[in-house]
């Protein structure tokens, strides 16, 4: 819209009392003179109206969500409260949506009344945006343009600031690791086939004083010549880790200057929540590290879906970093056991291949996920004992998990 501060009826009515001035020198008429002055302090004291009375506004904001993730469709809602001695005209307005957010957010601002306590009117404007790429965006703030009472005048200006959005990665919904319960290995199946009375888990232990009665395990108190009572057998969860290998010299050269611009990277960051949720909801107690070994966000307990949400917020503005060695994750699992171990990453070398080969021998289910890149291969870690899959940003990341985790858990072997 045009800066120019008249309307075209203000711009109708300037030219008209000029068209009065020169009517009037002309042809001597002083009505002429009379209609163009009235018509001149008309245009004047609407502009006035607008730049000169005072005119308080303040807006509130809110999104429903409030976190989004790429894809979804985010609810916003203003509520615009102002304050000004004289009316205005029915105008215009738009909210500034930044890059990675699409959507129509303008709309007609509809027409106020005079008055001068505080908050005496509010204007509900709500519209809808869809997120599409990962960040933090800045939505606002919202631009109103105004008209005076007569719609001689009119005025943009900005209300308020902008509030941020947060963007996460998309969560796909992953296929159970197992066809049978129990043989993913989580706690989430295990648990409910051993606990209970009389279940197998049950040990007895050597009487304390103050061990309930109903406790004691007569038949191993006979044999032992001594009261025993029964006692839970003390499971441990079983764990699992998602690698995240943000190291630049991995991706594309867009991936480390902000979030959401190397579609190859987005890839990988949805693959790595997705896959960190399918594990929590199998029962593992999941650990997020990066490819050095350092770890991404404190472990997610088995069943947590809350922490499977604050690791997609965590996530939602990293970016490829120039570090990133392989030697330090193999450094911090190679003289353990561990169930799942997923590796995430780009461009895989066949020297990355190499140094990651004795990890595969220590995992249950060592996967290697890694987003497709022209002349790349995974044949030197399939050899080496991972089950490998190519990802693209276009791709189906559902079915390519399914060709790694469709054959079950293996047995650790050191």
């Amino acid at each position: 819209m045009s800066r120019w501060p008249l309307t075209a009826r203000g711009t109708g009515a300037a030219v008209l009392a000029v068209a009065c001035f020169i009517g009037a020198q002309t042809f001597t008429l002083s009505a002429l003179r009379y209609v163009g002055a009235l018509l001149t302090i008309m245009v004047f004291a609407s502009i006035a109206t607008l730049y000169l009375v005072r005119r308080t506004e303040r807006v509130t904001r809110s999104f429903d969500p409030d976190i989004a993730a790429v894809g979804d469709d985010v609810n916003v809602r203003l509520r615009v409260e102002i304050r000004s001695p004289l009316p205005s005209a029915q105008g215009q307005w738009s909210d500034a949506l930044p890059a990675g957010v699409e959507g129509d957010a303008t709309g007609v601002f509809p027409q106020t009344g005079a008055g001068m306590s505080a908050g005496s009117r509010a204007v509900a404007l709500e519209y809808t945006v869809r997120a599409q790429r990962r960040g933090i965006r800045q939505i606002g703030p919202v631009s109103v343009v105004v008209t005076d009472p007569f719609g001689f005048a009119r005025r943009r200006h900005s209300i308020g600031r902008a509030l941020p959005l947060t963007v996460t990665a998309a969560i796909v919904a992953l296929s159970p690791l197992a066809e049978l319960p129990g043989e993913a290995g989580g706690s989430m199946h295990s648990a409910t086939d051993q606990l209970g009375e009389g279940s197998d888990n049950l040990v007895p232990r050597h009487y304390i004083p103050g061990d309930s009665m109903r406790r004691i395990h007569w038949r191993a108190s006979a044999h032992r010549d001594q009261l025993m009572v029964r006692q839970e057998e003390q499971e441990t969860t079983p764990e699992a880790t998602v690698v995240l290998d943000r190291a630049r010299a991995r991706w594309h050269a867009d991936a480390d200057r902000a979030p959401g611009t190397d579609p190859g990277f987005e890839t990988a960051v949805s693959a790595c929540v997705s896959v960190a949720a399918r594990l929590v909801h199998e029962g593992y107690i999941v650990t997020v590290v990066e490819a050095d070994g350092t770890a991404v966000t404190d472990p997610i307990e088995a069943g947590d879906a809350a922490g499977v949400e604050q690791l997609a917020i965590d996530l939602a503005t990293v970016t490829a970093r120039r570090e990133g060695a392989f030697e330090g994750l193999v450094a911090r699992l190679s003289g353990t056991a561990t169930g799942p171990l997923v590796i995430i990453t780009g461009a895989l070398t066949d020297a990355d291949a190499s140094v990651l080969a004795p990890l595969a021998h220590h995992s249950s289910l060592p996967i290697v996920l890694a987003v497709a890149t022209p002349g790349s291969t995974l044949a030197p870690a399939a050899e080496s004992g991972w089950r490998t899959a190519q990802i693209a940003p276009s791709s189906d990341l559902a079915a390519a998990w399914r060709t790694v985790a469709d054959r079950g858990a293996r047995r650790v072997r050191l």
